[in-house]
C-alpha cells in the first residue's frame, strides 16, 4: 500500500494504491490519523489505485469516516475500479458516505 498526500485548500487528498487489506489497513489508518492530528478533517480518499479491498480496508474507511465527522469534518471517496465500487455498494458504504468519480468532484463537494 502506498499513500500520497496532497492538499487543496482545507481538503486533504490521500491517493491510495495497492491493496487495502489486513496487512496494510493499520498503516493506512495511522496515516489518516496523522491528518486528524494536524487538524485536517476534510479528507478525500482517492481509491483509483486500489486493486483489492478486504473487510479490514472497509473497517479503515468506516473508522476514518466516523473520526472525521466527530471532529467536524467529513470523508469522501473518489474513483475506484468497478470491482472496488461493487464491494463498497454490497457492504452498504455507498449509503453512508459520498463517493465521486473524480478527485476534483470530491474536493468541490466540500464547498458546494
Amino acid at each position: 500500500m502506498q499513500i500520497i498526500s496532497s492538499e487543496q485548500g482545507d481538503v486533504t487528498i490521500l491517493a491510495l494504491s495497492g491493496s487495502l487489506d489486513a496487512m496494510t489497513a493499520d498503516s493506512a489508518l495511522e496515516t489518516i490519523n496523522l491528518e486528524f492530528a494536524r487538524q485536517r478533517t476534510k479528507l478525500v480518499l482517492d481509491i483509483n489505485g486500489v486493486e483489492f479491498m478486504s473487510s479490514a480496508g472497509l473497517r479503515t474507511i468506516l473508522a476514518s469516516l466516523q473520526s472525521s465527522r466527530q471532529k467536524g469534518g467529513d470523508l469522501r471517496l473518489a474513483g475506484g475500479s468497478n470491482n472496488i465500487k461493487r464491494v463498497l455498494d454490497f457492504s452498504g458504504f455507498t449509503k453512508i458516505l459520498k463517493s465521486y468519480d473524480t478527485t476534483a468532484e470530491a474536493v468541490a463537494s466540500f464547498t458546494g
